[in-house]
């Protein structure tokens, strides 16, 4: 990793990362075959696997200021509106499962002809599954506008290759993650004073049967719109964030309560949710991915994988583990990026993300990846 001086030098700068050079084209062109069999990487989520599109958003919550990217060879160093000092979980899977560039963000002007065959990353960092999630932040793409943006790019595909081949494109060669929810309860259900109204009106029961019924409408669409491998993630333990920890001054060894039961009792519908679909939607493939568990394993044994610590940020300010102040140029940084569970206040470090990424791809437990890992999605005719 990078030292901490290389992060600061990258204040002088604040250019958007060119991830893949994209050209408009006319006519049909030939999908870039590679000997992995993965196609195309469709990206949907939050701030965990956002890569840039909230920086063409006004929105109070951006990352393309330093330190943040850091590590992030790509860019030598510089910001790239990702929420974390190098790459999210979805850039490393893309890099493992062949993809020879990043997905490229949806509102990113180079999201366009040949750009769009290895990806498209529809992420943004506030969002949700319900609508009104993260209207704190003024401007975030929601769920269903993310969708909204993936039915542009769906026609796109028809024009650049035709649409015989482009649903073959989609359906056989293409996978699909989403990494959503954790802002439903952040940044909406738990929000300090305006969300004192919903929780008295709504039980968290009936706010996640909200969440799951949307859910369940989000990916049938996808569905519709001919995605068939889909990978899902639940709910981390987000009562163990810095962030948390920190606005609620508990222990170094404690997690806060509710977050994490509202999570687990998301995480319990979900899967019976993925279950349901995969039962429903012939020819699809729905795999859960159980971030919450493998989470709290590096929380809990993080010494066990080389890391100093699991509740203070890397970066950020106040509080006992600067989990108050997101990481900005004046945040206080650790030094060995890779020591660190968590990068700043709500998002693991690439170091975490890495270990991360290794189970989802290549995992054998059923608990943590089912029915299958990614490289067997990915090979999955």
């Amino acid at each position: 990793m990078d030292s901490t001086s290389t992060c600061y030098g990258a204040t002088i700068k604040y250019l958007v990362l060119i991830l893949s050079i994209g050209s408009e084209c006319s006519g049909v062109i030939r999908a870039q075959d590679n000997k992995s069999g993965l196609g195309a990487s469709f990206i949907f989520g939050d701030s965990l696997v956002d890569s840039g599109n909230n920086n063409y958003l006004p929105t109070l919550s951006k990352a393309n200021i330093p330190p943040n990217s850091c590590d992030f060879k790509g860019s030598g160093g510089n910001p790239t509106g990702r929420y974390t000092n190098g790459r999210t979980i979805a850039d490393i899977v893309g890099e493992e499962l062949g993809q020879p560039n990043y997905a490229v963000p949806f509102l990113a002007p180079n999201s366009t002809g040949k750009a769009i065959l290895h990806g498209v990353n529809y992420a943004s960092g506030g969002g949700g599954i319900l609508n009104a999630t993260g209207r704190i932040f003024i401007n975030r793409l929601g769920m269903d506008i993310q969708i909204d943006y993936f039915n542009i790019t769906r026609k796109q595909f028809d024009q650049l290759l035709g649409a015989s081949k482009a649903r073959d494109y989609i359906m056989k060669k293409s996978i699909f993650s989403v990494t959503i929810g954790a802002n439903d309860f952040l940044n909406n259900y738990l929000l300090p004073l305006l969300s004192t109204g919903t929780r008295i009106t709504q039980t968290p029961d009936s706010f996640i049967h909200d969440m799951i019924n949307h859910l369940r409408d989000q990916l049938t669409r996808l569905y519709q719109l001919d995605a068939r491998k889909f990978v899902v993630s639940n709910v981390g333990p987000i009562g163990c964030i810095p962030y948390q920890k920190s606005i609620n001054q508990v222990n170094e060894d404690q997690c806060v309560d509710l977050p994490n039961k509202l999570a687990q009792q998301y995480n319990i519908r979900l899967e019976d949710l993925l279950s349901e679909l995969n039962n429903d939607l012939p020819g699809a493939t729905f795999v859960h991915a159980n971030v919450y568990d493998l989470v709290m394993e590096l929380i809990t044994n993080y010494n066990q994988y080389g890391f100093e610590t699991s509740s203070k940020a890397c970066c950020g300010n106040g509080g006992q583990f600067a989990g108050i102040i997101p990481c900005g140029p004046t945040s206080s940084m650790c030094s060995d990026h890779s020591k660190y569970v968590f990068w700043d206040p709500y998002h693991p470090s690439e170091a975490a993300n890495l270990l991360l990424a290794k189970q989802l791809l290549d995992g054998t437990d059923k608990r943590f990846i089912s029915p299958m890992n990614l490289r067997q999605l990915r090979d999955l005719s």
